[in-house]
């Protein structure tokens, strides 16, 4: 839901929440659970990346960084290291948040193309770096990662204990955005992205909320890059890519950008298409994705969510 919606989204929030986490905990019981893993880590994600564009308007084409990074560490920590998957997940997320802030303070003094630009070349230098090291494992990527005992005692060889994890940390994640943004934080955030000069000129430092945001939008999707690479026992070239950066940007979009929910839903659709569609159509599926964007942009230029806020509101519910 729009942070606009107040009225609306106050009433509703406490029965749509609680509505979604009993969906969420018997989900697995009737969805394959790694599927439903795939949508949480990426709708995570998402979130972390609608934080950033959708409340502090900031526009970023790198965070490919982020959820790759995280994974690459969580991988090494926990394969390498010998390390318990808890701190595994932390010691991405913090790298993910450190590679954040080196990315901030290079790039949050510059705005609009200039902002999306800097940071789509420090997330190829990250691709490059990942590439070329062989502790990455190259083109092979980082294979075999354990997903161990959660606080050695949970096999979370289990799907279904893996699952729960993945929930609770999607959970966690979530919390956290939806505080920052219904915060006076969160306020500042959408004061700067409404009217810069003004927010300026009422004494904000808008570079430093701009980078406590950049951090801790490139935090939360260390999170779910490093929860991922538990998942799927892998950390790869793919997460940390250009093209992943593309398709954030997309579920966003496709959702509803700066809506609550929005991200989890594009996210949602963006996975479940590309898990049926890959067998039946192959590499078309990067076409197919590209036709669903113009057409978001053309017809529905809010999103899924945030266009059955339009609804509602032209139906007069309030």
């Amino acid at each position: 839901m729009s942070y606009n919606d107040k009225s609306l989204f106050d009433r509703a929030t406490p029965v749509l929440f609680g509505a979604l986490f009993i969906i969420g905990l018997v989900a697995p019981f009737a969805v394959y659970p790694t599927f439903l893993m795939k949508i949480l880590c990426f709708g995570l994600f998402a979130c972390a990346f609608n934080l950033l564009l959708g409340f502090a308007g900031l526009l970023s084409f790198g965070h490919a960084a982020f959820l790759g990074s995280a994974g690459y560490v969580c991988g090494m920590l926990v394969r390498d290291l010998g390390v318990t998957p808890e701190v595994g997940i932390i010691g991405g997320t913090l790298a993910a948040g450190v590679l954040g802030w080196v990315f901030g303070v290079l790039a949050i003094r510059r705005s609009g193309i200039y902002f999306a630009m800097i940071t789509l070349a420090l997330s190829q230098m990250v691709f490059f770096f990942a590439l070329q090291w062989k502790a990455t494992g190259g083109e092979d990527g980082l294979q075999g990662v354990p997903r161990g005992h959660l606080f050695g005692l949970i096999d979370l060889s289990n799907n279904l204990a893996m699952y729960y994890l993945v929930f609770a940390v999607f959970c966690a994640g979530f919390f956290i955005i939806y505080r920052a943004i219904h915060s006076p934080f969160g306020q500042i955030l959408k004061a700067i992205r409404e009217n810069e000069p003004r927010a300026i000129s009422l004494g904000y430092d808008v570079s430093k909320y701009k980078l406590l945001a950049f951090v801790l939008s490139a935090a939360l999707a260390g999170l779910a890059g490093a929860t991922k690479t538990l998942v799927f026992q892998l950390a790869s070239l793919t997460d940390v890519h250009w093209h992943m950066s593309g398709e954030v940007v997309l579920m966003t979009l496709l959702g509803g950008l700066g809506t609550i929910l929005g991200p989890l839903v594009g996210a949602s659709v963006i996975v479940s298409l590309q898990s049926e569609l890959a067998d039946k159509v192959g590499s078309w599926v990067t076409v197919i994705m590209g036709v669903i964007f113009v057409l978001c942009v053309l017809l529905f230029r809010r999103g899924i969510v945030g266009e059955l806020q339009a609804l509602i509101r032209r139906s007069g519910i309030n």
